[in-house]
């Protein structure tokens, strides 16, 4: 393992007051010293799977060579499989996502030309794997640094995915992220669970961007209804169907294509800046105006009258 093949892309659920990032940094530092490590973000919301794959996804295209390393991660220490996942994006972008398989990864992976391979990794201590962090712990609740982060490290020096675990099917993994690029069915309403609320309160619906093509064309009046608690994922990335039960009231809003195109005070629904549609107010938080922190909270739009 000679030389670096591009930066480690580091996303986590962590934050920035206890010592977790700086951490996986160290360790990353000590494995694979001379690589670059970018930080995408640790600010999200603790345990949101769902919208650290969001923003995963979001940051995904525009990633240079290197390995994806993603920690959002409730279920540390139980029998979720820790992965490396392997993607067919060319030279100039990253070419493993390592993480739990909890639906964290595979949005970012399709966005980076689709899961081609993925492995298993072996426990920290298990032989024939990478070096575990030396430093390690005596509890099974930090993967992030004591299995993630030295798989990053062994991946984006050259070293061969093989010793990291075993090889398993890329279509076993685990689902989540955005959905594809088409609702199901007909009619002029859409119903999306809330895939993230970033830090200026805009609402990422939890859909790819042609499934508000049933709501209309730009500027088109448009009603919107909250579920506050909405029971979490539907089956389906979108789906036509009646204004669940427990939905607040309808509020009015416009589909538009950036936020000055709004009033002051005025909802509305646009394709952000990542492809992906987002509830929007112009220069204030429409998550505050709305009442929602992100999943399960789902939005109901519906074409006005």
């Amino acid at each position: 393992m000679t030389g670096t093949a591009g930066a480690v892309f580091f996303l986590s659920d962590y934050g920035l007051r206890d010592e977790f990032v700086g951490v996986v940094h160290a360790v990353l530092h000590r494995l694979a010293p001379h690589t670059t490590v970018v930080d995408l973000g640790h600010g999200g919301a603790p345990f949101d799977v769902a919208g650290g794959a969001a923003r995963l996804a979001r940051a995904a295209p525009h990633l240079g060579p290197g390995v994806v390393l993603a920690v959002v991660d409730p279920g540390v220490g139980t029998d979720r499989r820790p992965v490396a996942v392997g993607v067919d994006a060319g030279p100039d972008r990253p070419a493993w996502l390592v993480g739990p398989d909890n639906g964290l990864l595979p949005a970012a992976a399709d966005r980076l030309g689709g899961a081609v391979r993925a492995v298993v990794l072996h426990p920290p201590d298990a032989a024939g794997g990478p070096a575990p962090d030396a430093s390690g712990g005596p509890g099974p609740t930090f993967d992030g640094r004591d299995l993630f982060a030295p798989a990053a490290a062994h991946l984006v020096l050259g070293g061969d995915p093989d010793a990291l675990g075993e090889p398993a099917d890329p279509t076993s993994l685990v689902p989540g992220g955005p959905g594809p690029a088409a609702p199901v069915g007909t009619g002029p309403v859409l119903v999306s669970p809330v895939g993230w609320v970033d830090r200026f309160g805009n609402v990422g619906l939890a859909v790819a961007a042609p499934a508000l093509d049933v709501l209309g064309p730009l500027g088109a009046g448009l009603e919107l209804s909250v579920h506050v608690g909405g029971g979490g994922r539907p089956s389906g990335p979108a789906w036509v169907a009646d204004r669940p039960p427990g939905a607040g009231p309808w509020q009015a809003l416009r589909r538009v294509r950036t936020f000055a195109d709004l009033a002051p005070g005025e909802l509305g629904v646009l394709v952000d800046a990542s492809g992906l549609p987002a509830v929007v107010l112009d220069r204030a938080p429409a998550a505050a105006r709305l009442g929602v922190t992100g999943p399960p909270d789902r939005l109901v739009l519906r074409r006005a009258g």
